[in-house]
């Protein structure tokens, strides 16, 4: 019997034909969240209380219980729990690790940006500081060529006063002021 010839439907992505098709994979986002927070846990004082009080009961139970009710007797140095407390530490020691790699990474990342933000901050201040340059020597540039009314008046009347002051004889005869007019 021949299998059915099924096209695939346009409207949805290629490979995938529904949630059975998806192989669950487990996320290493996660797994690392929760070694970070399992490593928040055991750096708090209520961590250190709650095991040193669960060691205490645990030797107390142990050392004055009748012997048929101990189950990690101290004639055996408490083997039972030197297992547990070891094994606590061997899953222990490379979760918190792996947390303290994860928030090295953030730092990278974070030291980058950082770093990043500066060379914009300190190319915008420089392109500023250019910019204010400019706009200084435009302003000098623009007020030394620049004649007000105040300085036009007195270089009239300094000229005024000069032609006022020469002698009829030396103004040339060709000039409007003789009034001899060709």
């Amino acid at each position: 019997m021949a299998r059915p010839n099924r096209q695939p439907a346009l409207d949805a992505p290629r490979g995938r034909s529904g949630m059975l098709a998806r192989t669950p994979q487990p996320s290493r986002d996660r797994f690392g969240r929760f070694s970070e927070s399992f490593a928040r846990a055991m750096g708090t004082s209520g961590f250190l209380l709650g095991m040193t009080i669960f060691v205490l009961v645990w030797l107390s139970w142990n050392i004055w219980a009748p012997p048929e009710l101990q189950f990690d007797p101290a004639e055996t140095n408490f083997t039972l729990l030197t297992l547990i407390l070891s094994l606590q530490a061997s899953y222990a020691a490379p979760l918190i690790l792996l947390a303290q790699n994860r928030q090295d990474d953030r730092d990278r990342v974070q030291i980058e940006q950082d770093r990043q933000r500066a060379e914009r901050n300190l190319a915008d201040t420089e392109y500023l500081a250019r910019e204010v340059v400019a706009l200084r020597m435009a302003v000098t540039d623009f007020s030394d060529e620049v004649v007000t009314r105040d300085v036009l008046r007195t270089e009239l009347k300094s000229l005024l006063e000069q032609l006022e002051a020469r002698p009829a004889a030396e103004i040339p005869s060709g000039s409007p002021a003789s009034g001899s007019g060709r």
